[in-house]
C-alpha cells in the first residue's frame, strides 16, 4: 500500500478517539484522508463491531469515495464498504463503512435518533459548510446527548480548509490534530484581476490553450456555473479544431453520474482531458492524470431573501480556503501547477473562509426537520445559529402549507417530513394523492427536483411533461436529465400510498398541472398586468417578467415555479410556469 502523509496522524488519530468521543482533523488537499481514515479506524476496540458512517457533500464524491476505500480492501463495493446516494446505494449485510450523503444522514436520525450500530460519525470535508451538514451534525449531537449514554457516538469533524478551533469549542474543546503537507508540491502561477464587466472566458480560454502548450498532463478548470462551462467548451472546441489529443469533459451537479464519472476517469492512451468543472471538484474527488489547475476564483452561490420568499444567484469571489482546496487538485498524483487568475495582492483580500450555507439559504426544510425533531433552533447547538428571519419566513411557508400550527407539526406536516423532498414539493405529492392526481404530481415533483431539462426553451411546463411521458423524444443533451427525472418521478410513486380521499372527475385533464404548482407555490399564482403582456404580478406582490416572448404570454394566469433574478437584474425573471384556472381556487387552495 503507498504512503500517504496521512499516515503519520493515524496514530494520534486513534489515540485521541480512543480517549475522547469528539475529534478535528485537518489535512491539506491529498494527504488521503478520505481514503485512509475510515480504515484505520475500522478494527479499533472502542468500535466494537459497529458501524462507520461517513458524511460526503456530494453524490459523486460519496460513490468515488466508497470506491476508493473498497479497492484498498481489494473488494467490491457493497461488501465491507457501501454508499448510500440519492436514487442509488450499494449495501450488503456485511457492510460497516457507509459513505452517504448528508440528506441521507438526517432522514436516518430521524427514523432512529440514537443511530444504533453506529460506533464513529465522519464529516468530511466540513468546511463547505452545507445546511444539511449542519443540521445532521446538531441532531447527531442532541441525539447522542439523548440516547447514547452507554456507548457514546463518536465524531470526528475532517477537511483540508477548517476553522479548527471554533469547531474544537462547538465539540466541547476536542482535539485537533493537523497533517502536514500535501503529496506533491503545487506551483502558483498568478494573474491579474478581473476588471468589473470584463467577461471572464476569453482570458480563461487563452490560459487554457497556453497550459496545454507549456504542460503536461490534464487540466482541471473551475467555473463559476454551467453557462460559463457551455460557452468555454465552445471556444475551445472552435480554437482546437479537431485535436485528437485533447478531449474536453464538463463536469457539474445537474449531469447524470455516468457523465460525471466519464470526466473523472483517467484519459485513453495519448490523450489529455480538460475538465470545465463547477465547485463540484473542488473536494473529495481525484481526477487521474490532473496535474494542472486553472482556476478562475468564483462561485455561483444561491441567496435566499426572506423578505420576498426568493432565492438569487450569486457570483463571488471564492474565499482562501477554497482557492487552497481548488488548487490542491494539482498535487495529487505529482507535481502540478495551479494558474490562479487573480493577484497575490488580490488573494490576500479574499475571506479566509466561506459563508455558511445556513445563514443564506432558504430555511423551510431546516424548519420542517426540527419540527419532527421536535425543538427549536435554541434547543439545539450550532456552529453559526439559522437566521431568525429566514427562519420564520420559513416558518410562514409552513403555516400558509398546513404543516405547522405555532411551533408543532401537524399530522399533515409530519408526513411531508418524511418524505425526501423540499416542503413545498412534498406538499404538492400528498395534496395530489388525496386528489386522484399522484401520477401527474410524482412527474411535476421529478422535474422540479431536477435543473430545467429545457433550459432556454420557454418557461411551459406542459413541454416538459411531454419528454417525460416519451411522446416527445428528447434532444441528445436532455435525455439524461429525462432518464434522472423519471428514476426519481418513479422513487415518489413508491413513497405514496393509499387511495385518493376527495378524488376529481377528471384527473388526466392539463388544466391541473397549473393547481398542482399552485399547491407548491401558492405565493406565486401571478395575474398578468395587462392582456398579452410580459409582467406578472405575484400573490405575494412581487413582480416578474418574461426576458423574451413566451407562449405563455397569453395566458392571464400563471404558476411560476422558477424564478430569480442575477446580479444586475432589477426584476424577477420566468423561468418555469403554467397556466392557472382561477376557477380552481377552491379545489386546491
Amino acid at each position: 500500500m503507498i504512503s500517504l502523509p496521512i499516515d503519520e496522524v493515524l496514530p494520534a488519530l486513534r489515540e485521541a478517539l480512543a480517549k475522547r468521543h469528539e475529534a478535528v482533523l485537518e489535512a491539506p488537499p491529498g494527504a488521503g484522508k478520505t481514503t485512509r481514515v475510515p480504515l484505520a479506524l475500522l478494527n479499533e476496540p472502542w468500535l466494537a463491531g459497529q458501524t462507520i458512517l461517513m458524511l460526503e457533500p456530494r453524490r459523486l464524491a460519496a460513490r468515488a469515495a466508497a470506491e476508493r476505500l473498497a479497492s484498498e480492501l481489494g473488494e467490491k463495493v457493497g461488501e465491507t464498504v457501501g454508499y448510500r446516494i440519492r436514487l442509488d446505494s450499494k449495501v450488503g449485510p456485511k457492510t460497516r463503512i457507509e459513505v452517504v450523503t448528508e440528506g441521507i444522514l438526517t432522514r436516518r436520525l430521524q427514523d432512529d435518533p440514537a443511530l444504533e450500530g453506529v460506533g464513529l460519525l465522519i464529516f468530511d470535508e466540513f468546511h463547505e459548510r452545507s445546511l444539511d451538514a449542519d443540521l445532521a451534525l446538531a441532531l447527531s449531537l442532541n441525539g447522542r446527548e439523548l440516547f447514547r449514554d452507554d456507548q457514546p457516538l463518536k465524531i470526528l469533524l475532517m477537511s483540508a480548509t477548517l476553522e479548527g478551533e471554533r469547531l474544537a469549542g462547538l465539540l466541547d474543546d476536542a482535539p485537533i490534530l493537523r497533517s502536514e503537507g500535501r503529496m506533491y508540491p503545487v506551483a502558483m502561477r498568478w494573474g491579474r484581476p478581473f476588471q468589473a464587466c470584463e467577461f471572464i472566458e476569453p482570458r480563461l480560454v487563452q490560459t487554457i490553450l497556453e497550459a496545454l502548450n507549456d504542460e503536461t498532463g490534464s487540466v482541471l478548470v473551475f467555473l463559476p456555473g454551467q453557462a460559463e462551462i457551455r460557452r468555454v467548451h465552445q471556444q475551445l472546441a472552435d480554437a482546437l479544431g479537431d485535436n485528437p489529443q485533447v478531449l474536453l469533459c464538463p463536469l457539474h451537479g445537474e449531469l447524470d453520474l455516468a457523465a460525471q464519472r466519464a470526466a473523472i476517469d483517467p484519459a485513453p492512451p495519448g490523450k489529455r482531458k480538460v475538465v470545465l468543472a463547477t465547485n463540484i471538484a473542488e473536494t473529495s474527488l481525484t481526477i487521474d492524470g490532473v496535474r494542472v489547475v486553472i482556476d478562475a476564483g468564483l462561485a455561483r452561490v444561491p441567496r435566499f431573501d426572506p423578505g420576498s420568499g426568493m432565492t438569487r444567484l450569486d457570483t463571488q469571489r471564492i474565499s482562501r480556503a477554497s482557492a487552497t482546496q481548488r488548487a490542491g487538485r494539482a498535487g495529487r498524483l505529482e507535481p502540478g501547477v495551479c494558474y490562479r487568475l487573480w493577484s497575490q495582492d488580490q488573494h490576500e483580500q479574499l475571506a479566509a473562509y466561506g459563508s455558511a450555507e445556513i445563514l443564506s439559504a432558504d430555511l423551510a426544510g431546516l424548519a420542517l426537520q426540527l419540527g419532527r425533531w421536535g425543538v427549536t433552533p435554541g434547543q439545539l447547538v450550532w456552529l453559526d445559529v439559522p437566521p431568525a428571519a429566514a427562519y420564520a419566513q420559513a416558518q410562514d411557508l409552513l403555516e400558509r402549507l398546513g404543516a405547522l400550527e405555532g411551533e408543532t407539526l401537524t399530522r399533515h406536516g409530519q408526513a411531508m417530513a418524511e418524505l425526501p423532498a423540499h416542503p413545498r414539493i412534498a406538499h404538492l405529492l400528498l395534496r395530489a394523492q388525496a386528489l386522484g392526481l399522484a401520477d401527474m404530481a410524482c412527474d411535476v415533483a421529478a422535474l422540479l427536483g431536477e435543473r430545467d431539462i429545457l433550459r432556454g426553451a420557454g418557461a411551459d411546463l406542459h413541454s416538459r411533461l411531454v419528454l417525460l411521458s416519451g411522446e416527445e423524444r428528447a434532444a441528445r443533451g436532455a435525455q439524461g436529465g429525462v432518464q434522472r427525472a423519471r428514476q426519481l418521478a418513479r422513487q415518489y410513486r413508491g413513497y405514496l400510498r393509499g387511495k385518493a380521499s376527495e378524488p376529481v372527475a377528471d384527473p388526466d385533464h392539463p388544466r391541473w398541472l397549473g393547481a398542482l404548482l399552485a399547491l407548491a407555490y401558492p405565493d406565486r399564482v401571478a395575474q398578468q398586468r395587462r392582456a398579452g403582456g410580459a409582467e406578472y404580478r405575484l400573490a405575494n406582490g412581487r413582480a416578474a417578467l418574461f426576458a423574451e416572448a413566451d407562449s405563455l404570454m397569453k395566458q392571464p394566469w400563471l404558476v411560476i415555479a422558477d424564478l430569480g433574478s442575477r446580479q444586475g437584474q432589477r426584476e424577477e425573471r420566468i423561468y418555469l410556469a403554467a397556466d392557472f384556472d382561477p376557477a380552481l381556487f377552491d379545489s386546491v387552495l
